[in-house]
């Protein structure tokens, strides 16, 4: 197994937030009305008509138009067609570098030959789906055990949300507590309990519209990198219930987007030790794209529980999953451990581990390992990150650029870098009015790239694949310096 990860040096968490924080106290940045004119006319509007009438189309009948937030694009989506390695092509005909990469599931690159064949054979043979066990179902759980040390045992899942949403099941069995603690910011699906505290750290049940309150009740958030403010909240809950798990993403919240210390995983280990709380991983990002061991291969930390989702399908549909450790993985049992007496945590799923969702991953995760793919990625992701650094100083501007790897981000706005302080009360509406103005520009800075075809992630994260070579980086850089020459502060 390629034991080499995809972070060669580690981000300087402390500059990064020094940097981040002086960028929200700037004046925003953007692309300037003229270029964003200019883009629109000579580009959406020229280039992209079929795009355009199809959305009109969509609109009627898909609310938003679209049916996937990422694919929401300023001034309207573009309906792409064809993905094949490093590129995407639209229904005009456009190409584009893909730096999306369907959200961060195809480390190989999207639709990999190697990987296609074998779904196409399964396909000619079994089908989709047939409800019954398949043998792909094994060899991928074999996989992921097999390369993670922490995963005795591997249940497979429709989604990240789900589960995320029975490990906090099989933690308030496992331990018979009550509370889950999560970071601040840090997204772990959109299940009605962990729809808390999304976005920015503090927001607690303010983003998650339509979920009643008493719903989160039992769900508390900590402000990333503060172990002291974690171990507040774990003392106080041995008052009244207890901690039965904490979440986190162990590069960050939003995937690293508020990057943390490299010791802080090991804090947090450390802190869910002394209180019996699980530590319960989320890798649906980092997991086979930090390396084959995942996140915490690279950080050295032993979590009880962890998510996996994007990758372990390789892009394909039925990306979900929960691993950990056998004593823990018992509240899974779904089959033929009918003589351990224990209660099972409430879990299903049909559609589940499909024989097309696991054969896909297991040969996704084979190419990934036989390539050194996550190793690749991230070198493509130093290279861009360093060539937009370097852009960033030639126009003077405040953006900040920082990777884990191949998980990239490109700053101009910080729109997640800010936090509220519920004892300040005042300050929320300034704040989320604030943020909204920022995000609307990060669209617009979208929409440049975009016309400049580059496919980002809402402006601000990209994601490298195996499949990028030196000269196509460099020609991506040539584009965002195309972009970057047309930022000017925004007037009022």
């Amino acid at each position: 197994m390629d034991t080499r990860f995809a972070i060669t040096d580690y981000v300087d968490a402390k500059a990064v937030t020094e940097k981040l924080d002086n960028l929200i106290r700037q004046p925003i940045y953007t692309i300037k009305p003229d270029a964003l004119k200019a883009y629109e006319e000579n580009y959406f509007e020229k280039k992209c008509p079929k795009s355009k009438a199809m959305i009109e189309e969509a609109k009627q009948i898909i609310p938003g138009g679209v049916q996937h937030n990422l694919a929401f694009n300023y001034p309207f989506p573009l309906v792409f067609t064809k993905a094949e390695g490093a590129k995407l092509y639209d229904i005009d005909g456009n190409e584009y570098y893909d730096f999306l990469q369907a959200g961060g599931p195809t480390v190989l690159g999207s639709n990999p030959k190697e990987v296609r064949d074998q779904v196409i054979d399964l396909l000619n043979t079994c089908g989709p789906s047939t409800g019954l066990f398949h043998e792909f179902e094994y060899k991928l759980a074999k996989k992921i055990s097999d390369s993670v040390p922490t995963v005795d045992m591997f249940r497979m899942l429709g989604s990240g949300t789900e589960a995320c949403m029975v490990a906090c099941r099989v933690a308030r069995l496992a331990t018979k507590k009550k509370y889950i603690l999560k970071m601040g910011g840090a997204y772990h699906g959109w299940s009605d309990q962990l729809g808390y505290g999304i976005r920015i750290p503090g927001t607690k049940f303010t983003q998650a519209h339509g979920v009643p309150i008493r719903l989160m009740r039992d769900t508390q958030e900590f402000f990333p990198n503060d172990l002291n403010d974690l171990e507040r909240k774990l003392r106080k809950n041995q008052l009244c219930g207890g901690t039965a798990a904490v979440f986190i993403e162990p590069v960050g919240p939003e995937s690293g987007t508020r990057p943390l210390s490299k010791e802080f995983n090991k804090g947090v280990e450390r802190l869910c030790r002394k209180y019996g709380a699980l530590l319960i991983f989320d890798e649906v990002v980092t997991g086979f794209r930090i390396g084959m061991a995942g996140a915490q291969g690279y950080f050295g930390v032993e979590p009880d529980l962890t998510i996996f989702g994007k990758a372990i399908a390789g892009g394909y549909p039925g990306a979900g999953g929960i691993g950990g450790k056998r004593e823990y993985m018992k509240y899974m049992g779904a089959g033929l451990d009918g003589a351990q007496k224990i209660k099972k945590a409430f879990c299903g799923g049909t559609m589940a581990a499909t024989p097309i969702s696991c054969c896909a991953g297991y040969f996704a995760l084979e190419e990934i390992d036989r390539q050194n793919a996550c190793y690749k990625a991230g070198v493509m992701g130093d290279r861009i990150t360093k060539g937009l650094n370097h852009i960033i100083d030639k126009y003077n501007l405040p953006f900040v650029a920082f990777n884990q790897g191949s998980i990239c981000h490109m700053e101009t706005v910080g729109t997640m870098h800010f936090a509220i302080d519920w004892s300040k009360p005042w300050s929320i509406p300034k704040i989320l009015k604030e943020t909204d103005i920022r995000k609307k520009e990060m669209t617009h800075m979208g929409a440049a790239y975009m016309a400049e075809g580059l496919v980002t992630l809402a402006g601000s994260r990209l994601y490298t694949s195996a499949a990028y070579t030196e000269e196509m980086i460099d020609d991506a850089l040539s584009r965002f310096d195309r972009v970057f020459s047309h930022v000017a502060m925004k007037q009022d």
